[in-house]
């Protein structure tokens, strides 16, 4: 029922091409997937998705816990149904917003204790709750309750946060209950090298359908994730895909991939969309800019989105100015297809073996140093 094939590995690279099969279809690896939180991706429809080639999206657990409830999901027929999309989903544990909720949540050897933010009503989330949930959810892909530690951490706690983080996926792997659902566990560890390793050890021990790597773009320099992949890559499992949670931008996405990352997850795109910002092959470009109010251009000549193909930065500023909702949706489908075509013009530089050399010429255009 899943199954990952490792298709070919860059030999000058850790990169790697991949599919990834799943009741709902498959999707081809490396991929970044799109951030539907609360069972929708901002601003865009299901068929805008599809038209700008996202295969899989991602939804969140400790939102639709909240909001509208896990049972009300279940009863739908299940999150592909609710949200009418037919493709593989995966959802995170929740465990990442219940951290967030610093001022909100007290953290014990069973769980966590949350108040929520949307009534401030208490709540407990442990690892049986987050599977019980996400089994309701009925997602292809489902994620592990872990401890996502801040930037930066103690080490005394960090080593305490690993130990627990295993311990809760043990529970997690016996509260599981659905074939149908890929179960994948989540290495932490901050950012010590010793407990990135073991914490690798320990949750490789378990044989999953495929494993996270939190804890990283939580504020640590890029240098510093870089380094963590640099270490963790050469003892995660070789024919099960990696996913690198919370990492958008253009120059991780490159990087994670060169590193030998297969599946990628940011809000990025879509947020920053909202605030008039848009990704192009030039750089990231702030339509709503006065400059811009002339400019009868499409927000990117190389992009073959429905946004550009039809619209220009002009018009686009205008809607943002005048507070439409279009603006929103118009430049959220263009961001999200940017970094879905990068991902696509990756797998094709892995394929013809000349990821580096594209690495070098898309920084060049792109304005990275």
């Amino acid at each position: 029922m899943f199954e990952f094939e490792l298709i070919k590995e860059d030999t000058r690279t850790g990169a790697r091409l991949g599919r990834f099969h799943t009741p709902h279809g498959s999707f081809d690896t490396p991929v970044f997937m799109p951030v539907g939180t609360q069972a929708t991706v901002k601003a865009v429809t299901p068929r805008d998705l599809k038209d700008i080639g996202a295969r899989i999206i991602l939804s969140n657990t400790y939102h639709l816990y909240m909001r509208p409830g896990h049972k009300l999901v279940e009863e739908a027929g299940g999150l592909h149904r609710f949200m009418n999309w037919d493709r593989p989903i995966l959802t995170d544990s929740g465990g990442f917003q219940v951290f967030s909720l610093s001022d909100l949540r007290h953290i014990t050897d069973e769980g966590v204790t949350f108040k929520s933010h949307l009534d401030g009503s208490t709540h407990f989330l442990g690892p049986e709750e987050a599977i019980e949930i996400e089994n309701s959810l009925g997602a292809d892909i489902i994620m592990a309750f872990d401890e996502c530690v801040p930037y930066p951490a103690d080490y005394d706690y960090a080593a305490r946060s690993v130990d627990r983080t295993t311990n809760w996926l043990e529970r997690c792997v016996k509260a599981h209950k659905r074939e149908d659902q890929a179960l994948f566990g989540i290495v932490q560890g901050s950012m010590y090298p010793d407990l990135r390793l073991k914490s690798a050890r320990d949750v490789t021990s378990f044989d999953l359908p495929g494993y996270g790597i939190g804890g990283l773009s939580v504020g640590e320099p890029k240098a510093v994730m870089y380094e963590m992949l640099d270490v963790l890559m050469p003892v995660m499992p070789k024919h099960k895909p990696r996913y690198l949670m919370g990492v958008g931008s253009p120059d991780c996405l490159i990087e994670g991939v060169m590193r030998g990352i297969d599946m990628f997850d940011c809000v990025l795109p879509t947020r920053i969309a909202r605030n008039g910002t848009v990704l192009t092959s030039r750089g990231k470009v702030v339509v709503r800019n006065a400059t811009y109010e002339r400019d009868f251009s499409p927000l990117d000549p190389e992009c073959d989105c429905y946004t550009c193909k039809n619209f220009t930065r002009a018009y686009i500023r205008h809607l943002i100015k005048a507070n439409e909702i279009l603006a929103a949706t118009l430049a959220t489908i263009h961001n999200l297809r940017f970094l879905i075509n990068l991902m696509e013009n990756i797998r094709t530089a892995i394929m013809e073996d000349r990821l580096p050399e594209f690495r070098t010429e898309f920084y060049a255009k792109f304005g990275y140093e």
